[in-house]
């Protein structure tokens, strides 16, 4: 099968890395050499992404593409029922357990500043988290698995989800998991781009990997009123500032120390006149925290804090706390087969230890249902500036290559376990 996408030429960039890793192993059924005729093809593909970014909850014509190129391999891909995510299995049988692996399509609402020709080409729309990267190295598996399948020698199911809306709330992964993506799946993989660790290596962890995460926005009103005559009124700027100042650090008083509470506010806004106090001002942000009881306690005890700072100043005070995502729980068994799988990639000495993230990941919701987990994949750090969630990101695509190689070892080796 021919892709629809095909290398720019001039690329001068390597086919893989490294081509015979210390230690490595090939892949079953001579996979090795289908992966790096189909590797241009594949950096074409992230590169197209890359180029045409699609916000949260609007990922139809990334859909559309990987949906076309999973049918060309031969294989009978679904749309999710807003048709901006794909769910596609691989295999023969029709019953039994299912390997899932969960890749992500949507972009940040960034204008990317790169100077490369696949900068994107949406204003306000960037790949700054590394997500096609992800959507790539997911398709490449199922290339790869979709050979093992027409002769035969894959050994049981496997389901790639391409996903939408991991940036935003309500997260995407339930909209999957609405849509049936979870049914029959024994245990479920995800990679995420790490450009503090060089291509090659892989970070891997047996626990929590990631940060409960929940958005939390701050309403104050008052009657309003001039600056000369503060005491006729409710000096809602006076609110705000005790607001942003003092409710994170008497709500990180209230939890254990260890818990790695971390409340944010990343807006803040009030009054447009310097001689009129407003009637209304706001306040947003974040609150990540590491454990999963304290996750559980947050929301009473910032809704408790915002209104014992907020009660001397007589402002009303509305408070929307919307909850995120629980921590990525890596399961055990689960980051042992990936520990192999890594080793089986790129040598013994690719394996990483990583440590918990204050950021969150929506992958968490799919592992309460099912276990599994989340690993690292090294991207390289290209420049000082280019770390996740800035208009600078960007990574080394033999990244790709490994990635592809590491999932599909990992998927050969979940199979022989549940066989």
């Amino acid at each position: 099968m021919t892709s629809v996408l095909t290398m720019p030429t001039g690329s001068g960039l390597a086919s893989s890395w490294p081509e015979t890793p210390a230690g490595a192993e090939p892949l079953p059924a001579g996979l090795d050499e289908l992966l790096a005729f189909r590797l241009p093809d594949l950096i074409a593909t992230r590169r197209h992404l890359h180029a045409h970014p699609e916000l949260s909850g609007q990922e139809y014509d990334s859909a559309a593409l990987i949906a076309r190129e999973l049918s060309l391999a031969g294989l009978n891909p679904r749309l999710l029922p807003k048709g901006n995510g794909v769910i596609c299995d691989i295999g023969s049988r029709s019953t039994g357990p299912v390997i899932a692996f969960r890749a992500d399509l949507d972009a940040l609402p960034l204008t990317d500043t790169k100077d490369v020709p696949y900068r994107s080409t949406v204003d306000g729309a960037c790949h700054a988290c590394g997500h096609d990267v992800h959507t790539t190295v997911l398709l490449g598996l199922g290339l790869l698995l979709a050979r093992l399948a027409e002769r035969g020698k894959l050994t049981g199911r496997v389901r790639l989800i391409f996903q939408p809306a991991e940036e935003i709330l309500p997260c995407g992964s339930l909209e999957v998991i609405e849509a049936g993506g979870l049914d029959e799946v024994a245990q479920i993989f995800a990679l995420h781009c790490d450009p503090s660790l060089p291509v090659g290596q892989v970070g891997l962890r047996i626990g929590p990997i990631t940060a409960a995460a929940d958005n939390i926005t701050v309403r104050l009103t008052g009657p309003g009123g001039h600056t000369a005559r503060p005491h006729l009124t409710v000096d809602l700027v006076d609110a705000l500032g005790r607001l942003v100042t003092e409710v994170p650090a008497l709500v990180s008083r209230r939890v254990a120390a260890n818990s790695g509470l971390l409340l944010v506010f990343g807006q803040a806004s009030a009054g447009t006149q310097y001689n009129v106090i407003p009637d209304e001002a706001m306040a947003a942000g974040t609150l990540r925290v590491l454990d999963r009881d304290t996750w559980d306690a947050a929301p009473k005890i910032v809704a408790q804090v915002v209104r014992d700072v907020i009660a001397p100043t007589g402002a009303t005070v509305d408070l929307e706390y919307l909850r995120g995502r629980p921590p990525v729980v890596n399961d055990a068994r689960a980051i042992r087969l990936l520990t192999a799988a890594t080793k089986a990639t790129a040598g013994p000495t690719a394996v990483a230890e990583t440590p918990q993230s204050m950021g969150g990941e929506d992958f968490s919701w799919y592992l309460e249902y099912v276990p599994g987990a989340l690993a690292r994949l090294g991207v390289g750090r290209l420049s000082p500036n280019a770390d996740l969630h800035r208009p600078t990101f960007d990574v080394d695509e033999r990244a790709i290559g490994v990635g592809v190689r590491l999932l599909v070892h990992t998927a050969t080796r979940a199979l022989a376990a549940i066989a």
